[in-house]
């Protein structure tokens, strides 16, 4: 019988600006001089929000008021497996300082720089930055709808949608990249991230993100963007996930988790499955095929980043 994971929390401070808290590694400890989000191990007998407000309190002096489950993050640093229980902080008494020589910094999640954190913590980092909804332009889309879908994608984007993939078959590769070269502009104004489908080159001419097809993860050895430009993946099962994982992908989608009428052959997984498999990830992960934004509470108690979908998530034409 195996031992259990070490059981870490971690809590990610958020203040009023929208800035999280990082902590330095001090020098002589393992991974020392990358950043991380500030916890420690669980104790015998303690409740992880005990353990949490225990370890704050030794950290940083301060008094946990309120948390919410972020992510759990399975994770192996060489013989060691460890659980990683992230918790997003918005409430605490005291103001947060320095108890064990560890540098402190402020940080806004999209500012953050991923490489300076260490491997497990990225995930937190990008569960922090990922929104709820994903959404995906739908694949029966006409090049000569392009001012129509202009205007719903600058829409979405205004109402407060932030990450969008453009999924366009029927397009040229020429046309997909015009029209997110002509999105940007909307984009960036509001701080939305634009993928592109299965187009890397096109990602990396444009500096914008790009969702990788099942095809592509399997022939991938490394990550194929810098870390600063987003990576999704599309996943239907747990060796799609870890390979996800290997090439450092940002987040994945896990489909279907429900029958859909555009895949009716697809076995859908249904949420117990779902949730196996996303807990097991170790990274954001989006609950794909027959979803709506209104089943984004029943996904987030699955373990899901949020929901992702095509049609149901655009503003009406």
């Amino acid at each position: 019988m195996g031992t259990a994971p070490l059981h870490v929390l971690a809590g990610a401070l958020c203040d009023c600006e929208g800035r999280v808290l990082l902590a330095e590694r001090p020098a002589g400890k393992h991974l020392a001089g990358l950043w991380e989000f500030p916890g420690g191990k669980r104790e015998p007998g303690e409740t992880p929000l005990a353990a949490l407000a225990r370890e704050l309190d030794e950290e940083l002096g301060i008094a946990l008021v309120e948390a919410a489950p972020l992510i759990r993050v399975p994770w192996h640093y060489h013989e060691r497996e460890l659980l990683l229980d992230a918790w997003c902080v918005t409430r605490w008494r005291g103001e947060p300082r320095s108890l064990e020589g560890q540098g402190l910094q402020w940080c806004p999640p999209m500012q953050a720089d991923p490489g300076m954190l260490a491997p497990a913590d990225r995930a937190i980092l990008q569960a922090l930055r990922l929104p709820p909804h994903y959404l995906v332009t739908p694949a029966e889309v006409l090049p000569g709808e392009r001012g129509q879908w202009f205007e719903r994608v600058g829409r979405a984007i205004e109402a407060g949608e932030r990450l969008l993939q453009l999924r366009l078959p029927q397009w040229s590769r020429e046309e997909v990249r015009a029209f997110a070269a002509s999105l940007l502009p909307v984009a960036r104004k509001y701080g939305a991230q634009l993928l592109l489908n299965a187009d890397i080159e096109g990602a990396q001419m444009l500096g914008i993100g790009v969702h990788l097809t099942g095809a592509q993860l399997a022939a991938l050895d490394e990550r194929p963007l810098p870390l600063l430009q987003v990576v999704g993946a599309s996943c239907h099962d747990a060796a799609q996930l870890a390979q996800a994982l290997r090439l450092e992908a940002d987040f994945a989608t896990l489909s279907p988790v429900m029958a859909t009428a555009s895949h009716p052959q697809a076995q859908p997984l249904g949420w117990p499955s779902f949730q196996a498999l996303a807990e097991a990830a170790a990274m954001p992960v989006y609950a794909l095929g027959g979803m709506a934004p209104a089943l984004l509470a029943q996904a987030r108690a699955a373990g899901a980043q949020g929901v992702a979908g095509i049609r149901g998530f655009w503003p009406a034409a």
